[in-house]
């Protein structure tokens, strides 16, 4: 497969590179930094110097043209103001997502965050808040959309090394997960397009992460 994955350097993202790189599929990571293209490099990946903040329809497609799958995993970081949450979290997902219409590319996964669809009622510090509130506004855009999509909302990222096992469901509550297991699950998603329209959570578990995706 050739993937294309907006937040290209992002600590998923590159996680993701690797493992689609290492078994032979063409992974193609959208980077703003020029900088960063060596370390996409490095590890197997393609890199495509592109601000989705600053890029249009046109431009993006262009990346994505040939492309068998797309997946959204960037965001604009904790550090980021409420102006950046909306032009990345939400701004940018919508942009990748209209550009794989024009390109045809049918497969998008996009990486969301749980808690999304309960925004407005969280007890939560407002900045986080509005980081809720632009992802849920990235997925309804989504979820509007021709395309085969899968809104994916991991629970609590972490550095931990993966355990290959999961607990995945439309309703899995909070709990903590690897980014390594992330990176693993997207590539299960990316193999099975039955998953397609559905909004799925995950966090570690005790269940084999191939075997928890066939099982949906």
């Amino acid at each position: 497969m050739r993937v294309v994955i907006a937040g290209g350097h992002g600590q998923i993202a590159l996680k993701l590179e690797k493992l689609l790189a290492a078994r032979g599929d063409q992974a193609v990571g959208i980077v703003r930094n020029p900088d960063h293209v060596a370390d996409l490099e490095a590890i197997g990946a393609e890199a495509a110097v592109l601000d989705l903040e600053k890029s249009d329809v046109d431009a993006v497609a262009k990346v994505l043209d040939g492309a068998d799958a797309a997946v959204f995993a960037a965001g604009a970081g904790p550090g980021s103001g409420a102006a950046r949450k909306d032009t990345v979290d939400r701004a940018a997902a919508e942009l990748f997502a209209a550009a794989s219409e024009q390109a045809g590319v049918r497969r998008h996964i996009q990486v969301g965050s749980m808690g999304a669809d309960k925004a407005e009622t969280a007890e939560v510090p407002d900045d986080f808040r509005i980081y809720l509130k632009a992802k849920k506004a990235a997925e309804d855009d989504l979820r509007a959309r021709d395309l085969e999509w899968t809104i994916l909302r991991p629970g609590q990222l972490t550095d931990d090394d993966g355990t290959g096992e999961i607990r995945i469901a439309e309703a899995t509550g909070r709990g903590p997960i690897p980014r390594q297991d992330v990176a693993a699950l997207l590539v299960a998603l990316l193999d099975d397009p039955s998953t397609a329209g559905r909004v799925l959570e995950a966090i570690s578990g005790d269940t084999p992460i191939s075997q928890a995706v066939s099982a949906l």
